[in-house]
């Protein structure tokens, strides 16, 4: 047995890993595919970009904190919960001003400068903002409310965190041809379920309805991405819908319609787009169909 032999074994006894024993044995570290590359120091700068997605991810944070307080103190003071207006409309301030900040980070990496992990940053905090904390919302919504099965309502709620899920996983590996997003995007998905609970009481229904929102978000219906002009009215749209929220929350006059107005066009505009693309795919059927005759 040679010396380079016994150095590698002693640093397998001794817990090194194949790095360890690349030294020892005099191996080149670029023989073991795992090591990491490069300078590992630039991995934990944060960018710009990285600053919006933490925004992000602590908006959907506090977002859950205030459903949960307003649950908490409730059932402790008299000791049945019902949801408070001004709650809800806290958390879901809250979640758009992180939508507002997802919207932003993808801008500001192209831009300015992106993180080696910014992709992964913002993935983690979409999973928080847009998968965890409405899937809170609707336990928190439906759960108490007895009039449905507490089953039923972690179903619904199980769903949309888990198709979020998958949702961000399959964006990260699959890319489609037309640049668009496969799928409902999460965000959207997240504010259409909000808007699910600011409209309607607890039902099967509603809970078939947030089943469906998940369904889309794993669906292969494919939806435009915002881009430019596109990208301006999206911003729009939720730079309005914070402003309704907060007249909603602090029970101005009208606050109440403003409300029902932008979460019905919001319901209205999911439903729209899966419509729109399955007849203009019906159309491009019978355009082939017609060729193929011809």
């Amino acid at each position: 047995m040679t010396t380079s032999d016994v150095g590698a074994g002693a640093a397998w006894q001794v817990g090194g890993d194949d790095a360890d024993v690349a030294r020892v044995s005099g191996a080149r570290v670029a023989d073991f595919p795992d090591e990491p590359r490069g300078p590992v120091g630039k991995a934990f700068r944060l960018s710009a970009a990285d600053s919006l997605s933490l925004g992000n991810a602590l908006s959907g944070f506090l977002a859950v904190c205030v459903l949960a307080w307003s649950a908490i103190s409730d059932l402790q003071s008299a000791g049945k919960f019902e949801p408070d207006p001004r709650f809800f409309g806290t958390a879901v301030v809250l979640l758009l001003i992180g939508a507002t900040c997802d919207l932003f980070d993808g801008l500001v990496a192209r831009r300015f400068r992106a993180s080696a992990m910014g992709a992964e940053l913002d993935n983690l905090a979409d999973v928080i903002s847009f998968g965890f904390a409405p899937a809170f919302m609707v336990v928190i919504w439906g759960g108490f409310s007895g009039k449905l099965p507490l089953l039923f309502v972690l179903f619904a709620a199980a769903s949309i965190l888990l198709a979020g899920v998958v949702r961000l996983a399959r964006f990260a590996c699959v890319k489609t041809k037309s640049g668009d997003f496969m799928g409902l995007p999460i965000p959207m998905g997240a504010m259409t379920v909000v808007s699910i609970v600011l409209l309607f009481q607890p039902s099967y229904l509603t809970i078939a309805g947030i089943v469906a929102v998940a369904w889309l978000m794993v669906s292969r219906i494919e939806y435009p991405k915002p881009k430019g002009n596109l990208a301006a009215v999206v911003l729009a749209w939720m730079l309005i819908n914070v402003a309704c929220l907060i007249l909603w929350a602090a029970r101005a006059t009208g606050g109440d319609q403003l409300i029902t107005v932008g979460a019905t066009m919001q319901i209205a505009m999911v439903s729209a787009i899966p419509l729109r693309v399955l007849m203009f795919k019906k159309q491009q059927r019978r355009e082939r169909r017609s060729e193929n005759a011809g």
